[in-house]
C-alpha cells in the first residue's frame, strides 16, 4: 500500500481501488465497505465471506463501534465514523476506521483505514484544533515495538484523519504541518496537551520514553490535571497575559520504578511564559532562560 501527500498535510491510500461507491443502504451497518481492495457489504453490522475461492474459512467482518456523528462532506446531513475488526480464523483481530455518508438515497461505505491488529480501541473523536475541519481523531493503545502480539497493548497512539469525499478515502493529517494551527485562536483549555520534549539551553534535551503518556489539560476556572507513567497529578494554575504558574501541585502515591515523574514535576514548577505556534504545539518558556518545554 502506497500513500500520497496531498497539499502538503494529507497523505491518502493509492494502492487500492479508488473507485467511488455507488451502492447505498437504508442503514450505515447495512452499507458496503473497501477493506484492503476487498468490497465487503454488511447485514446488521456483519459480513461473512469466504478466505479464498470454494474455501470453507470465513472472513468475519463487524461492527465494533466508537461512533462520531459529523457532517464530513458538508452537505447538511450527519455522517457517521465507526470502527470495523476483521477475523480470518487465527488469532488476529484487525482494527479499522471507516466511514458511513448520508446521502439523498441512504449511506453509502468508504474505504478502511488500517489501524492494527489486536490493538485497544480507546476514543474516537472530532479534532479541537480550531484549524481542523471534520478531522477525526482515533485513539488507541498499541504493543511497544519488539513486543510480541501476546502482550497486552499498553502505548498509547493516535492518527488523526480526514475523509476525501470525492475518492471517500480518508488521509492522514500530518501533526507536524507548518501551519495547520492559527496560534491567535488557540488556549490552554482547548484540548489535553501531550509533552513532547524540554530542551535545555545547555544542550540537554529529554522525551517522555513512553510516547504519549504524559498529558497536560487546563480548566477555565483555574485548574489543571496531569498524567504521567506513574501518578495523576492536580493543582491551580496562574495565567496573566504570557505568564503563567502551577501551584499546590499534587500527587497521587504510587511508586513506579524507572518513572519520569519527577522530571515532569520538576518541569512544571520551572515554566514561566508559554506561546502557541502554528505548528498546533503549545510552547513554555522556562526560568531564567534555561530552555522549553513542548507540548502538542
Amino acid at each position: 500500500m502506497t500513500a500520497a501527500t496531498v497539499a502538503g498535510c494529507f497523505a491518502f491510500n493509492t494502492g487500492i481501488d479508488s473507485e467511488k461507491q455507488t451502492t447505498s443502504s437504508v442503514h450505515a451497518k447495512d452499507a458496503e465497505y473497501v477493506i484492503d481492495g476487498q468490497r465487503v457489504k454488511l447485514h446488521d453490522g456483519v459480513a461473512e465471506t469466504a478466505s479464498a475461492p470454494g474455501s470453507a474459512s470465513k472472513i468475519t467482518t463487524r461492527y465494533f463501534g466508537n461512533e462520531v456523528t459529523t457532517d464530513l462532506d458538508g452537505d447538511g446531513r450527519d455522517d457517521i465514523v465507526f470502527l470495523l475488526t476483521q477475523e480470518s480464523g487465527g488469532s488476529g483481530v484487525f482494527f479499522y476506521v471507516v466511514a458511513a455518508l448520508y446521502t439523498a438515497e441512504g449511506y453509502v461505505g468508504s474505504h478502511a483505514y488500517p489501524l492494527g491488529d489486536r490493538i485497544a480501541p480507546q476514543t474516537t473523536e472530532l479534532s479541537p484544533n480550531p484549524r481542523h475541519q471534520n478531522v477525526i481523531v482515533v485513539n488507541y493503545a498499541d504493543r511497544a515495538p519488539g513486543e510480541p502480539m501476546s502482550a497486552q497493548p499498553s502505548m498509547g497512539k493516535s492518527v488523526l484523519l480526514k475523509l476525501d469525499p470525492d475518492t471517500l478515502q480518508f488521509g492522514v493529517v500530518e501533526r507536524d504541518f507548518e501551519g495547520e494551527a492559527d496560534p491567535s485562536r488557540m488556549s490552554l483549555t482547548m484540548k489535553e496537551w501531550i509533552w513532547i520534549a524540554a530542551l535545555y539551553s545547555d544542550g540537554r534535551q529529554i522525551e517522555p520514553r513512553q510516547p504519549d503518556i504524559f498529558t497536560l489539560s487546563f480548566t477555565e476556572d483555574g485548574r489543571f490535571s496531569a498524567t504521567t507513567d506513574c501518578n495523576q497529578i492536580s493543582g491551580g494554575y496562574e495565567a496573566v497575559g504570557q505568564s503563567i504558574s502551577f501551584e499546590k501541585i499534587a500527587t497521587t502515591s504510587m511508586f513506579c520504578e524507572g518513572s519520569q515523574e519527577a522530571e515532569f514535576i520538576v518541569l512544571l514548577g520551572d515554566i514561566q511564559l508559554y506561546r502557541f505556534t502554528s505548528r498546533g504545539e503549545l510552547i513554555f518558556d522556562l526560568k531564567f532562560d534555561s530552555g522549553t518545554a513542548v507540548f502538542r
